[in-house]
């Protein structure tokens, strides 16, 4: 019965939600551009439908994502886990945080709807030069390396800010040198990680090691992993168009070569047969 009351409740916020969306979108049609919705019917459908994935969305959020996140967390820094002899000399004793880290960042990144969404638009535009599945997996792992560095923060307790500002330098290094035409996806790339998979779990990741890693405040270190989550599939993005076109350049200058050579030795093997027929 309570499951019940929380989805009416969460179904009657995310409609007061999406009410100025839909408002939005009906007066620019008629009043602006003064012609009328195509397909109407099915586009009211598509309203119903939105507002019915979100409201199971969030609910699954508040009853699983969260919880499990947390208690995730919580599990992995106890101390019986972390050490039984019930003394925590060194962050190494937590790297079972940074697999997790690791591997909840990957997972969620490569589930990302938004994500996926990007991805093949940008094969679409690009003629197929970017793979879908490149760029996912370039992305994700940008996103898992920042989460668990993240998380590594969280455990030394060290300033954000000197992540984030190395972090920002490398990212302007980058964009000096990488391909003209991948800086702006590169860019998006990091914004679209922080959507509606990767973000619950990670938020409650981080609220979590706080909580239960002595002398860290859930406020100040809590937060922070989505900045990482943010920035890091920038350079991945970069990386590996950079690493991309290096390749390509690499063999076009094999494939440039070898013609070279064909075209020498077809050159010498015309000099040879015309000196034996003179």
């Amino acid at each position: 019965m309570n499951l019940l009351s929380d989805m009416l409740t969460t179904l009657l916020g995310t409609g007061r939600d999406l009410l100025p969306i839909i408002i939005l979108i009906f007066v620019f049609q008629i009043l602006i551009l003064r012609k009328p919705i195509a397909n109407l019917p099915q586009v009211v459908f598509g309203f119903i439908l939105v507002l019915l994935g979100l409201t199971l969305f969030l609910t699954g959020l508040e009853k699983a994502l969260f919880p499990i996140g947390r208690l995730m967390a919580r599990q992995l820094t106890d101390i019986n886990f972390v050490n039984p002899a019930g003394e925590i000399f060194h962050w190494s004793q937590y790297s079972w945080v940074f697999v997790f880290a690791f591997a909840i960042g990957a997972t969620t990144t490569i589930a990302e709807p938004s994500l996926i969404a990007v991805a093949i638009k940008a094969h679409e535009v690009s003629g197929g030069s970017i793979h879908v599945w490149g760029l996912r997996i370039a992305v994700a792992l940008g996103v898992a390396i920042g989460i668990s560095l993240g998380s590594w923060r969280i455990v030394t307790g060290y300033p954000i800010y000197w992540f984030i500002i190395v972090g920002y330098i490398i990212v302007v290094i980058q964009t000096v040198f990488a391909p003209k035409a991948i800086i702006p996806l590169a860019y998006d790339s990091g914004g679209v990680t922080t959507s509606t998979v990767t973000v619950p779990l990670v938020t409650a990741l981080g609220l979590g090691l706080a909580e239960t890693i002595p002398n860290r405040d859930p406020l100040i270190d809590g937060f922070g992993l989505i900045a990482f989550a943010s920035l890091f599939p920038i350079m991945s993005v970069m990386g590996y168009a950079q690493l991309a076109h290096w390749r390509i350049q690499r063999q076009m200058a094999r494939r440039a070569q070898t013609e070279h050579n064909l075209s020498t030795q077809t050159a010498e093997y015309s000099n040879t047969q015309k000196r034996e027929t003179s």
